[in-house]
């Protein structure tokens, strides 16, 4: 990857919207090369997909709560059991496995604290192989969806 690339990267990061004109011309480069790399980033990967960021009070889902998982046991089948389950929970809209302790950390995402008081009772406690949750509720966002650090100017 070199420099073009990055900066392909990193215009797209701020404005993913862009035509293949308007691209080629922010990074300095003629539509049909910028067209070749930018399907080059694409299909190596570094490009993972295109989407639009939602407001989630737009969609009357105010509240946020980041979720420290720790596990009963860590063997293989339990950790991918807990995994796949996760990923099937609409309200969790990440999930990251730590080093030591907790295992797991998740942010949820429902509209109040009553959505996600049975969330939590009725989905996340139920996962396989969890034996604590630890919850701390958002109160602001202050960083959220900054493009990544070796691709700004």
């Amino acid at each position: 990857m070199d420099t073009i690339d990055r900066k392909i990267l990193a215009v797209l990061q701020e404005e993913g919207r862009l035509t293949i004109t308007e691209l080629a011309a922010r990074i300095g480069l003629s539509v049909s090369p910028c067209h070749r790399r930018l399907r080059e980033l694409e299909r190596s990967g570094a490009i993972l997909g295109y989407r639009a960021l939602v407001d989630p009070a737009a969609l009357g889902l105010g509240f946020e709560a980041l979720v420290f998982v720790t596990m009963r046991q860590e063997d293989r089948a339990t950790l991918l059991g807990f995994e796949a389950a996760v990923a099937a929970v609409p309200d969790v809209v990440q999930a990251q496995r730590l080093f030591g302790d907790p295992d797991y950390l998740l942010r949820v995402i429902t509209a109040d604290l009553g959505a996600y008081q049975r969330l939590e009772d009725d989905v996340l406690a139920a996962l396989p192989g969890v034996q604590r949750l630890n919850s701390t509720l958002v109160m602001k966002q202050v960083v959220q969806d900054r493009a990544l650090p070796a691709l700004s100017p």
